[in-house]
């Protein structure tokens, strides 16, 4: 987890900044009183917000300005500039909101304003809501009900309380986060929000009595369901996938599991090569575990990201003792190796498997719910059940050219819970968020933006093992994703642009060099 590093800028209380300094859009940092604070044009006047994300501390002074919101660089949260609220994922806290003042061609900032205001009120408010699935969609649409201010019972039940799952397969299976940077947040929080938060697994749902059946047989009425069931680990069909020392992770206990079993553990085995396959080998290389990653592909990621990216996060992976066995595959898994489809024995005492996801469908297709590799919602996330939203990794949702797309991104699937928590709220917002996700390797962060699963050309401009690239994925002279290593801002602009379908402002950010 990054943390901001020493506060820069000019002292904005007593230097201020002159008037002709700002430029539209691009965040002016300094500092108040030694914290981080940003000033900002916009099409309202100058604004003041704290400088440093509620999120993982980054810094919004190198940030973006889209209408009233400033975005995080690092991880594209979103803040309102005139209430500091947390409107999009993954922040879910406010940031601090400063008064201003111009005199003789400067801008001041004069002290910060009192707490946040009032909630709004609700456009609907049903009687009960319930949210089955305590992952990233599940707890955001928690909070984001209380936040636009539904005041009804609301039960979250899942079968682990919310945790910051990124962060599992990085800096917590690498040593490097401790384990009270996980829960996302505290059991006293939910109980001063007024939410139950249950710890159960949901055997049933029965739409006709519009409740939802624990395996213990409790039943929990409700008048608005969410379903956030998310996905599970694909299981490798071989002999010895289910022998103890074969690992698959996708839970905080899994990950536990998997960090008990390197007590003493000299190798592992990576199987898959995509992106949890490979923050697991980087977070084990960082404990000094040999790593072998086996994956069918010739080059790791390309199908993805492309052959410059690919080849790119290969190499650094080998620079840090990674050994890569690809085009192949596992044919058995013993006790201490793991033979492969070319007869090498490679020695593995323990074995972590990253070959995708399923999404959990099951309540969905028993209750009668329209599903089709995953469950079909219409844009505002509604299911065939008028009474029914899904969020998540499950939701099967209109894409950008209204082609049905089921993504499987946190910070995605965040967003669609709070968009689905609005919605059921009588607020009817369409999802049009593009997808956004980030993945690190050695403390090298790539930034993805758009949709990546239908492309045929890449442009890449910049170097890659500089550490400053961006590269763009297109179809048909269209440009539908971005990748970014260290390029922030422009990963942000293009987030904008392909929100706002620009295609013009996408072209001009591989026209900057």
């Amino acid at each position: 987890m990054a943390q901001q590093g020493k506060v820069e800028g000019p002292d904005l209380a007593e230097e201020g900044v002159a008037l002709d300094a700002f430029e539209a859009g691009i965040p002016i940092g300094g500092q108040v009183d030694g914290q981080p604070v940003v000033l900002v044009q916009t099409t309202g006047g100058i604004r003041a917000v704290s400088g440093k994300c509620t999120h993982y501390g980054g810094p919004l002074s190198k940030g973006l300005c889209v209408g009233g919101e400033i975005r995080c660089p690092w991880h594209h949260a979103r803040f309102d500039l005139e209430s500091g609220e947390a409107v999009g994922a993954p922040a879910l806290d406010p940031i601090a909101v400063y008064e201003i003042e111009e005199r003789d061609g400067r801008v001041y900032v004069t002290g910060k304003r009192p707490d946040h205001g009032d909630r709004p009120d609700p456009l609907r408010s049903p009687g009960s809501i319930v949210i089955v699935g305590s992952g990233a969609a599940g707890a955001a649409a928690a909070e984001a009900l209380r936040r636009h201010g539904y005041e009804g019972p609301v039960a979250l039940v899942g079968k682990e309380k919310p945790v910051d799952r990124p962060n599992l397969s990085k800096d917590y299976l690498a040593g490097t986060a401790q384990e009270d940077w996980i829960p996302l947040r505290s059991e006293e929080f939910y109980k001063e929000a007024g939410i139950d938060l249950i710890e159960a697994e949901v055997s049933r749902v029965d739409t006709a009595e519009q409740v939802v059946q624990l395996e213990s047989g409790e039943t929990i009425p409700y008048d608005a369901l969410l379903l956030a069931t998310g996905a599970e680990p694909r299981h490798i069909p071989i002999p010895g996938a289910d022998l103890p020392h074969v690992f698959y992770l996708r839970t905080l206990a899994d990950t536990k599991d998997i960090i008990s079993a390197l007590d003493g553990a000299q190798r592992a085995v990576i199987v898959g090569a995509g992106f949890i396959g490979l923050e697991v080998a980087a977070s084990l290389r960082q404990r000094d575990v040999g790593v072998t990653v086996v994956a069918p592909e010739e080059v790791p990621l390309a199908a993805l990201i492309g052959d410059a990216l690919g080849r790119f996060v290969q190499d650094l992976h080998e620079e840090h003792g990674v050994d890569f066995r690809l085009g192949r595959g596992v044919n058995e898994i013993g006790q201490k190796a793991v033979t492969l489809d070319d007869g090498a024995v490679i020695p593995a005492d323990l074995v972590v498997v990253g070959i995708g996801v399923v999404p959990r469908t099951g309540l969905a297709d028993e209750a009668g719910l329209d599903t089709d590799k995953g469950v079909i919602v219409n844009e505002h996330l509604r299911t065939s059940d008028p009474n029914i939203w899904a969020a998540g990794d499950i939701a099967r949702y209109p894409g950008p050219d209204s082609e049905p797309v089921r993504i499987e991104h946190w910070v995605l699937a965040e967003r669609q819970g709070q968009t689905a928590a609005r919605n059921m709220l009588g607020h009817d917002v369409a999802f049009k968020d593009p997808p956004f996700f980030w993945s690190q390797h050695y403390d090298i962060p790539i930034n993805v933006t758009g949709h990546l699963g239908d492309w045929d050309d890449d442009v890449v401009v910049g170097n890659p093992s500089e550490h400053d690239v961006i590269v763009g994925y297109g179809k048909d002279g269209v440009i539908k994703a971005v990748a970014t290593i260290y390029r922030d801002r422009e990963n942000l602009q293009a987030e904008r642009a392909l929100a706002e379908d620009d295609q013009d402002q996408l072209r001009e950010l591989f026209a900057r060099e």
